[in-house]
């Protein structure tokens, strides 16, 4: 047992450590804001990553994951917004580096609903933990119990790794700090969405 667990660790691991939207997202919010910032969006992918978890094992799964509508729908809603976002950061103002305080309740919210947005939209997250997650499960040991202990450790691994990517961008921050550096993370990041999203859109089932 302890060795098919070792090898989701390692599978989670690199999954989570592959960049896509999130991590994008998290490297995008270290550099053009900050570190509270930052791990706000990382708790709002970790929320969505939970909840897909939770929606991959329910009869909701089973039909995104074998209906062609479901998941065109799905989709290209998820395109949509990645490209949203992209054009968001093309077009985004150049920020000073320090973030403002006066809304920053609001503003960790926006990031929260960001982060979370970004993996609910993201239907392939699905097809991974209905594909990889029965590859682990014990059918004769308690279903409910092992869901969650899987669930709970992929959900630590991209905080772990997430915060990895933060730190590691926040200490070339000041390497970043002209406006032209500010203004290029911008168009970079906003590229990388854009990217993204017309690649999920290409998708097959």
């Amino acid at each position: 047992m302890i060795d098919n667990y070792l090898l989701y660790l390692f599978i989670s691991a690199i999954t989570v450590a592959s960049p896509g939207p999130g991590v994008i997202l998290t490297l995008s919010n270290i550099i053009r804001y900050n570190f509270i910032a930052t791990v706000s969006g990382i708790l709002g992918i970790v929320t969505g990553v939970f909840v897909i978890a939770l929606i991959s094992v329910t009869s909701l799964g089973i039909i995104l994951a074998t209906s062609a509508i479901a998941f065109s729908v799905m989709k290209f809603i998820g395109a949509a917004y990645l490209i949203y976002l992209g054009i968001k950061l093309w077009r985004a103002p150049v920020m000073p580096l320090e973030f403002s305080t006066e809304n920053q309740q609001q503003s960790l919210k926006n990031h929260f609903i960001e982060g979370f947005t970004v993996s609910l939209l993201n239907p392939k997250a699905i097809f991974f933990f209905m594909s990889l997650f029965p590859q682990f499960i014990d059918l004769s040991a308690n279903y409910t119990l092992q869901f969650t202990y899987l669930t709970l450790t992929f959900c630590s691994l991209l905080i772990i790794i997430h915060l990895i990517y933060a730190v590691s961008a926040q200490i070339a921050r000041k390497w970043l700090a002209t406006k032209k550096g500010r203004k290029n993370i911008n168009r970079t990041s906003g590229t990388a969405f854009i990217l993204f999203g017309v690649g999920l859109a290409s998708t097959e089932q």
